[in-house]
């Protein structure tokens, strides 16, 4: 009898322990199935933030189709899906392990800035930035590359017709699909922006000329007929011909800078990726102009020189470290980050070993460090929250994550009439005036100035983690500008230091530290009061903000794939 007593008093122990170093969940404002945003399964899974594109990957593994005729399928879907937030007028990066290669393929179909573009375009006559210019209005568009991105991969990949794989896309724009809350706040956000286009208004506005809500039908017609020219003629079809031509015509009717030129030089990249290893774990991910996956491996390196697992997760001491190594590396990413087409980027000095034990030995111990000690001669610059994510990953072993935006809330407002395009307003993802701060607040300087066919500085971070076989662990990214990196850093974190399951490692608290302004935030529900508290005893600021990334991972776990769509997203996960 005292054995058994004692077997479970060992076992209340333990599991009194472990709660201990369980972290704080995010609490989201409604009701949700957890079987919506979890799923295991054997042959494929996925994760995306819209159940029509999760669909829509579903529907060409059904049909015999491979995991890129499925991303291919889920991307143009959400295109139409998630018009705030992504769309045929943006741009992004697909990150894809392709086992039959044995290799990890980045794809960079990230926007250009155009032709005419110049170095201080956005400055008046006093060498000061017009506000709203390069974020508002047509002067903020840069020539897009996702449908020229994704064609791509499919046509390299794909296996089903481009037709077949296209087809949910113009289903879904033909049929129409109930406006959910997110995609309501963004119309009424750019309601001012979208009254000025009676033809934009013809698709976001209800017949009294307010806002679509809630509830309401978004029907993009034209949008359908755009995704049957790119079905029928492929890139031509997008970047020549009548297509083409409207955006251009747009352009012109509003004194913007984007040509027909600019559309038919456009070119995908296809980059080696970042690579970095973590206590044994490959980390791959986004390559220059993507920021990403650089200061993700060198925040991680910088955090092998502490014994995170016995600090635990989210206490004062592992989110002193955690936010520290972000500020260094975000000051870093101020300074030195670019596109490489145009400007060297210290890359492998950024992931070295060496340089991540030299800024460890930097960070004083349970003390904050103030950013203006790091660097000083830049002030702050927001990216924008609003991109797309997708992931997945077959028992194959292959996996793909893909990032893709048109930077804000729909982007410029601009909405090219006979198309349903929402153009990019990715310009402002350049440095209108190095060290000065664009619309959104993270900070960039003279690498990530305006050039002509420059791709400007993003946070996209679609990551695979490999193990030392190259085979595919874990697929992530999120969208969420700047905190990208910081999002998917502490997944990693948490997943593979701290052992979570993979919902409740999506799922916990996240907070963030960009160098400028000098504070973590956390999300909007916020530390506990004694975790705050300890915090800024150590030096710290402490803001609560609405916080919005939105992880979509899949893991595979001993052979059984599992998908997780973030809780604070209206996405789904689906495996089979």
């Amino acid at each position: 009898m005292k054995k058994i007593t004692l077997f479970f008093l060992i076992l209340f122990s333990i599991s009194c322990a472990s709660q201990k170093t369980l972290p704080t969940m995010v609490k989201v404002d409604r009701e949700y199935d957890q079987k919506e945003y979890e799923a295991f399964g054997q042959n494929f899974a996925i994760a995306t933030q819209g159940p029509a594109a999760t669909g829509a990957a579903q529907k060409m593994f059904d049909l015999g189709g491979n995991i890129f005729d499925a991303a291919v399928a889920a991307s143009f879907v959400i295109y139409v899906e998630r018009p705030q937030s992504t769309g045929l007028g943006g741009g992004g990066f697909m990150l894809m392990h392709v086992a039959k290669d044995k290799k990890t393929y980045a794809v960079d179909f990230r926007e250009v800035a155009p032709l005419g573009a110049t170095k201080d375009m956005y400055l008046d006559a006093s060498g000061n930035v017009v506000p709203d210019k390069s974020s508002k209005g047509i002067f903020s568009v840069g020539v897009p590359g996702n449908v020229a991105g994704v064609l791509e991969v499919h046509k390299k990949f794909g296996t089903l017709p481009i037709q077949t794989v296209l087809q949910p896309a113009i289903e879904l724009a033909e049929k129409g699909f109930e406006i959910y809350p997110h995609l309501e706040n963004a119309i009424d956000f750019r309601k001012d922006m979208l009254m000025k286009s009676k033809y934009a208004q013809s698709i976001f506005f209800r017949n009294d000329q307010t806002p679509k809500k809630q509830g309401d039908v978004l029907v993009q017609h034209d949008v359908a007929k755009v995704l049957r020219e790119i079905a029928s003629k492929g890139r031509e079809g997008f970047y020549q011909g009548w297509v083409a031509q409207a955006i251009v015509n747009e352009n012109k009717k509003h004194g913007g800078l984007l040509t027909l030129k600019d559309l038919q030089n456009y070119q995908v990249r296809w980059r080696e990726p970042v690579v970095g290893d973590y206590k044994g774990y490959k980390i791959a991910s986004m390559s220059p102009p993507s920021s990403g996956g650089t200061h993700i491996v060198q925040i991680l390196n910088i955090l092998e020189n502490v014994s995170l697992k016995k600090l635990g997760v989210m206490t004062p001491e592992s989110i002193h470290w955690i936010s520290s190594s972000m500020q260094h590396a975000f000051a870093d990413r101020a300074k030195y980050m670019g596109d490489t087409d145009f400007v060297s980027v210290p890359v492998e000095a950024f992931t070295s070993k060496e340089y991540a034990k030299k800024i460890f030995e930097s960070i004083p111990e349970n003390q904050a460090t103030r950013s203006d000690t790091i660097l000083h001669s830049l002030s702050s610059y927001f990216e924008s929250p609003e991109t797309s994510h997708f992931s997945l990953m077959d028992n194959a072993g292959n996996a793909v994550a893909m990032t893709s935006s048109i930077n804000y809330w729909l982007g410029s407002g601009v909405v090219v009439e006979g198309t349903g395009i929402v153009l990019n307003n990715e310009m402002d993802d350049f440095s209108a005036k190095p060290g000065i701060a664009d619309s959104f607040g993270v900070i960039t300087g003279e690498q990530n100035a305006i050039e002509p066919y420059k791709r400007p500085l993003s946070s996209m971070s679609p990551t695979i983690v490999l193990d030392r076989q190259d085979h595919p662990l874990l697929v992530l990214g999120t969208p969420d500008g700047a905190r990208i990196i910081s999002c998917v850093t502490e997944v990693l974190l948490n997943y593979f230091e701290y052992k979570l399951p993979l919902f409740e490692s999506v799922t916990a608290l996240r907070y963030h530290h960009q160098w400028y302004p000098d504070e973590i935030r956390v999300e909007s529900q916020g530390f506990s009061p004694e975790l705050q508290a300890q915090l800024e005893q150590m030096g710290y600021q402490i803001n609560n903000k609405n916080y919005v990334c939105k992880i979509q991972a899949v893991a595979n776990e001993k052979n059984k794939l599992h998908a997780v769509s973030d809780i604070r997203g209206e996405g789904k996960a689906f495996a089979k």
